[in-house]
């Protein structure tokens, strides 16, 4: 067998919106949640936030729910320098129905491709999400 096979389809809506977030020209972090809807097998917008700390991020995820996150960083170097990653993170918390995880696990590769990021992680908790653990994740692309 080649290829993957998606559990979910992107709703066309959202696929507009992150085209939109990966060319975004702003100078802030920002992100988008995303959640699967199991009713229709479709990945959709949850929220969007612009000017968004790591930490004011974490807030607003569900503890105990499988989330997708598209996010633009503000990653200030040692050197002065200032970069704007595009990150994608799936928390996939323990504790989640069996039939949701293997929704969100079997739909993140093509949200992953749709959104062109290539930095892509995974957490099991939404209390790991911290800035030190993304700025660390980050340092590994130097």
């Amino acid at each position: 067998m080649s290829g993957s096979v998606s559990v979910c389809e992107i709703d066309p809506e959202l696929k507009e919106k992150l085209r939109a977030f990966r060319f975004r020209k702003g100078n802030t972090s920002a992100a988008i949640i995303m959640k699967v809807q199991p009713e229709n097998l479709l990945v959709i917008l949850d929220e969007e936030h612009e000017d968004i700390s790591v930490d004011n991020l974490r807030e607003e995820l569900p503890e105990h729910l499988p989330r997708y996150v598209a996010f633009s960083y503000v990653l200030n170097h040692d050197d002065g320098r200032v970069s704007y990653p595009l990150c994608f993170v799936f928390i996939s918390p323990s504790g989640t129905k069996p039939e949701l995880q293997m929704m969100y696990a079997g739909s993140k590769q093509e949200v992953v491709k749709e959104l062109g990021f290539t930095k892509v992680f995974e957490l099991r908790s939404v209390e790991e999400f911290t800035e030190e653990w993304l700025k660390t994740k980050l340092a590994f692309f130097r």
